[in-house]
Parts: C-alpha cells; sequence; structure tokens
C-alpha cells in the first residue's frame, strides 16, 4: 500500500470519527495529531484541512451530483470518501483525477457497501466530467 493510500485512509479515519463524535474535521484531526501513539501523515492533515476549508462547496457539490441521495442518506463512509474525492479532484493539483476516483474506489471497495463502488465511481465521473465548469464557477 502507498504512503498516500494509507493518507487516505488516515483522513477518511478522521473525517469519519468527526461526524461519529459530532465535531468539526479540524477539531477531530487536532485530537488524532494529540495522540502520539499513533502518526498522521502529512498528506492525511492536507486532506482533512482541505475538505475542511471546502466542505460548503464540496457538500453542495454532492447534493447536486448525486441523483435521489441526500447527503445524510449516504453511507457514511461514502459521503467522507466522496469529499475525500472531490476534493483531490478540484484541489490537488498534484494528483491525475483518474488516480483520484480510482482511491476513492478504492477505499470504498474495501470499506463500504456492494453498491458503493459503483455509486462513488459515478459521482466522482460526472463531477470529473464537468471540472472546467465548476472550477470556472469558483
Amino acid at each position: 500500500m502507498s504512503a498516500r493510500t494509507k493518507a487516505r485512509k488516515r483522513a477518511l479515519d478522521v473525517l469519519f470519527s468527526s461526524e461519529l463524535r459530532d465535531e468539526r474535521p479540524l477539531e477531530a484531526l487536532q485530537r488524532v495529531l494529540a495522540d502520539a501513539e499513533r502518526p498522521t501523515p502529512e498528506y492525511a492533515v492536507t486532506l482533512v484541512r482541505g475538505v475542511a476549508e471546502h466542505q460548503q462547496q464540496i457538500d453542495e457539490l454532492l447534493t447536486s451530483y448525486s441523483q435521489d441521495w441526500t447527503l445524510e442518506r449516504m453511507p457514511a463512509v461514502d459521503r467522507n470518501v466522496l469529499r475525500l474525492g472531490v476534493f483531490e479532484l478540484l484541489h490537488a493539483d498534484d494528483v491525475p483525477d483518474a488516480v483520484a476516483v480510482s482511491e476513492a474506489m478504492a477505499l470504498v471497495r474495501e470499506l463500504s457497501t456492494d453498491e458503493s463502488p459503483q455509486f462513488v465511481n459515478g459521482v466522482l465521473g460526472t463531477i470529473q466530467r464537468n471540472k472546467a465548469s465548476i472550477l470556472g464557477d469558483a
């Protein structure tokens, strides 16, 4: 498993736990960073901070592009994987779009429902195809 793959998984852990604890992602990140026994990769920190910074835009996009699904109805793992994927698609210039999508797919394939990979691929694929107009609107 690559270092970035491990970082994505760690970032997902932070985002998921922030929802479970009803805390902001940056609060969860600070709590996790204080745990010296389990180091947090720098890229995981970048991902959590990026999702937190752009969460309003990301959630609006997810709401627009996930047909017949509200954010609240999505499994928590899928919702947070999608947030990571959208952040990487739109704001991580050093991550190729295909990598952002395939890494998101791998996470949900491992951690979520049987239907999740198809759902995540569809949402991220649509956002990827509309990336130029989305970034033009930003």
